[in-house]
């Protein structure tokens, strides 16, 4: 039996970076890179989410303004996230959510309440370290 939590709540990040929709697209890559993180959760004005903005988002707005021509300053969050976003509820359990994620090829969701209201985020380092410190028995090969 395990004896630490599986619940969202106890693995989540709970100061995520988060950008708005109208963000500048650099100002957001800025953020992934002054935070060492490979994504951001992109809101709303009521913090609602309502997209992800990967690193692999933000090369492709980079190439193809590049190639398209567009100035630094018009390119926005909005038209280059992951939309729209799966959210996860905070008492969700990790194997469910490792397992969503995985199918779905996520690297991070969103954490909501019961009322709806971000609360935090999780990713699969999170998850990784959740699993690491579950009371498994070790692996002998054989």
């Amino acid at each position: 039996m395990f004896r630490k939590s599986v619940r969202v709540r106890d693995y989540m990040i709970r100061r995520p970076v988060l950008v708005h929709t109208d963000t500048d697209i650099f100002e957001a890559i800025r953020q992934i890179i002054n935070h060492r993180i490979s994504g951001v959760i992109v809101v709303d004005e009521h913090r609602t989410p309502v997209g992800i903005l990967s690193e692999l988002d933000c090369l492709g707005a980079i190439l193809s303004g590049s190639y398209y021509g567009v100035e630094q300053g018009v390119m926005r969050v909005e038209g280059y996230m992951t939309s729209p976003v799966e959210t996860i509820h905070i008492d969700e359990n990790i194997i469910d959510v490792a397992k969503s994620m995985l199918d779905h090829k996520r690297r991070r969701r969103p954490v909501v309440d019961e009322n709806g209201h971000l609360v935090g985020q999780v990713t699969c380092r999170a998850l990784l370290k959740a699993i690491r410190d579950m009371d498994i028995p070790d692996h002998k090969p054989t």
